[in-house]
């Protein structure tokens, strides 16, 4: 008897045998054999625990992988994982390393018992089971979701928008599976647009949210995008072959290729047809792009919330760089030895709409030129010639080309075939969304243990993890001021070294070194914030802090962790926030899984400088030494307007 062994074929022909067709003459080992080897790559990231972080929630019975990165404390779960990760994946990412976008916590779903409803202006009321979903026609397809915050930290850093600090891994492909969305609304009466069935609305489960009148997360899409063959919409129920993970819909979403991963409600439990918009809070107030000169505040003033011409629907053009990553040193090698030093140079790059990515670039000179990169492309073109999907793209640049850099940076950008292209500069919003500016990674020049090296830093790191040139401190950042590093790798740079930086030889093998090197400790003294005046004999006593409260010992913090009496810890200072639990946006959970804590982190990773300030109100004393507490720090400044 033979064994049938393995048959190695490329990403794209892979892709293609999972499908069941394209270059691919598929016989049916070759197709078992891509599932398989699909559903071991999905092993190999799959979670077997819950994670420490979400013992005390209400996602306690959900596993996630740990390597994810939190972007908003520990609860809600919002996460994407460390961009290298990301792209090593390769086109298809596994489930459990791709990016979580939630409001609340994950609802606990039975597909037994799940029903979806259709109403409105339809023939009649319709009620599905999931079984019944299940055995209509169904399309398999590979399709690239992108968060609309991707990449907003970097606005953050400019001034703090109205949302948390997403960095560049908010975007990721799936091979979901579903029944295209108009196979369902022709079972309902609907072939086609009339005045009274304009829109589709989408809704999730409700008494989840603060905000919406019934507690749900809702939106819509015009009906003759929902009817349209090309748009291959879908209600889908299984993600690269398996049922849909709870973070990500479980057990049935709306999948809206092309467009932002917002549109793509999940936990669907109805479809509306209407004449109008969706008038869910969620609809007016997010997923939209409103002028730089708008704020929150002009925003509700001036009813900017319910244009629809601000809607933020189909993906925009973009792409970001993983390689060289953030913080590596790559030692220069002496050119008399000769061979050429190669840096890898890789990324990725997707656009919305259906259109197809055509080129990604580089440039070492702020623009001046580019360098065409080499396209990594999985996907076919679907039956009516749209491409959902991201491609990946690479070149190799030598180390004297990037030494030689005028402009001391690498810099990307992409083009689709509708000309369309990447913005220069971002164009800062309100709720921080579409940042497509060229992702810049800076090149600094040093020397290391007596070597000449290049350093390669990234604009921001996720959530509240430190690092980048943009800095860490919401609107910290300004661009006259960043300018200043616009010189030769040779000039320096503003970068600066860190615990977890990594430099490698001209082979790329890692180099010992320490983190307590001269230069380090030079910026680390750089750094360091004044000492806090004293104040007076009560200050030396102990009995009053630096910021005029009396000090307060995290033990006795630790017993205010009730509703009627809540205390919390924000950047070293005490707040007894009691009075505002049933004024929180962001309703009593999200406090009272801090109470009696220090949630700095979480503070610090959503809230604007309108919070910041709020916190006054509230304050009555200042975090004292004591065992078990965090390191106390000067009191943290509110983010900075522009």
């Amino acid at each position: 008897m033979t064994v049938q062994k393995p048959i190695p074929i490329s990403e794209q022909s892979f892709l293609q045998t999972l499908l069941g067709g394209g270059s691919v003459r598929g016989s049916k080992h070759l197709q078992k054999e891509a599932k398989r080897t699909l559903a071991i790559k999905e092993d190999a990231h799959r979670p077997t625990e819950v994670c420490e972080d979400d013992k005390g929630t209400r996602d306690l019975w959900v596993k996630r992988n740990p390597s994810l990165i939190r972007l908003t404390g520990r609860y809600p779960f919002n996460a994407e994982p460390p961009l290298s990760l990301l792209v090593d994946a390769g086109f298809i990412t596994p489930t459990a390393i791709h990016f979580v976008r939630n409001y609340a916590a994950v609802p606990k779903l039975e597909r037994k018992h799940h029903r979806l409803v259709v109403n409105g202006n339809v023939r009649e009321d319709k009620v599905f089971t999931m079984d019944q979903i299940e055995r209509m026609p169904a399309l398999t397809l590979p399709v690239t979701l992108v968060a609309a915050g991707n990449r907003r930290k970097e606005h953050n850093m400019y001034e703090q928008t109205l949302s948390f600090n997403m960095g560049p891994g908010g975007v990721g492909t799936n091979l979901y599976t579903g029944v295209p969305l108009r196979v369902l609304l022709n079972k309902c009466g609907i072939t086609e647009p009339t005045p009274e069935a304009q829109y589709v609305c989408f809704r999730g489960p409700k008494r989840m949210l603060p905000k919406s009148k019934d507690g749900s997360w809702g939106t819509c899409i015009p009906m003759h995008v929902a009817l349209d063959p090309s748009a291959d919409i879908i209600l889908a129920y299984k993600a690269n072959h398996e049922p849909l993970r709870p973070d990500h819909g479980y057990p049935l979403r709306m999948i809206i290729p092309g467009w932002i991963e917002g549109r793509s409600v999940k936990w669907l439990e109805e479809i509306t047809v209407s004449a109008d918009p969706s008038d869910n809070f969620y609809h007016l107030h997010d997923n939209r792009i409103l002028p730089s000169c708008v704020d929150a505040v002009r925003a509700t003033k001036e009813g900017w919330w319910g244009k629809n011409e601000n809607l933020f629907n189909e993906a925009n053009i973009n792409s970001a760089m993983a390689y060289p990553q953030h913080d590596t040193i790559i030692k220069v090698a002496d050119p008399s030895n000769g061979g050429v030093q190669l840096v890898p140079v890789r990324g990725y790059a997707y656009a919305g709409g259906g259109n197809k990515v055509t080129r990604a670039e580089v440039t070492l000179d702020g623009g001046r030129s580019w360098m065409l990169t080499d396209l990594h492309r999985s996907e076919h073109p679907s039956a009516h010639g749209k491409h959902w999907c991201w491609l990946f793209w690479s070149i190799d640049l030598t180390v004297q080309q990037l030494k030689a850099s005028p402009s001391g940076r690498i810099q990307c950008r992409a083009w689709d075939e509708a000309s369309n292209t990447q913005p220069q500069h971002l164009a800062w919003n309100v709720l921080g969304m579409g940042n497509n500016a060229y992702y810049t990674i800076r090149i600094h020049a040093r020397s290391f243990d007596a070597f000449e090296c290049l350093h390669f830093e990234h604009p921001v790191q996720p959530g509240s993890l430190r690092g980048g040139w943009m800095g860490s401190i919401p609107g910290g950042w300004k661009p006259d001021k960043a300018e200043v590093s616009f010189l030769p790798a040779s000039a320096g740079g503003l970068g600066m070294l860190s615990a977890t930086t990594t430099v490698f030889d001209s082979s790329f093998q890692a180099v010992d070194h320490s983190p307590q090197s001269i230069m380090q400790q030079k910026i680390a003294a750089l750094k360091e914030p004044p000492a806090a005046p004293t104040a007076g004999a009560d200050a030396a006593a102990g009995l009053f802090k630096p910021g005029g409260g009396r000090a307060i010992p995290l033990a006795e913090v630790q017993q205010h962790n009730k509703e009627e009496d809540v205390w919390i810890v924000v950047a070293g200072k005490v707040y007894d926030v009691t009075k505002y639990l049933s004024l929180h946006p962001g309703g009593v959970d999200s406090i009272m899984l801090n109470a009696g804590e220090d949630t700095t982190e979480e503070f610090e990773a959503i809230h604007s400088k309108k919070a910041w300030k709020l916190l006054d109100a509230y304050y009555i004393g200042e975090l004292a030494g004591a065992e078990g507490a965090k390191e106390e720090a000067a009191p943290a400044p509110a983010p900075a307007s522009a």
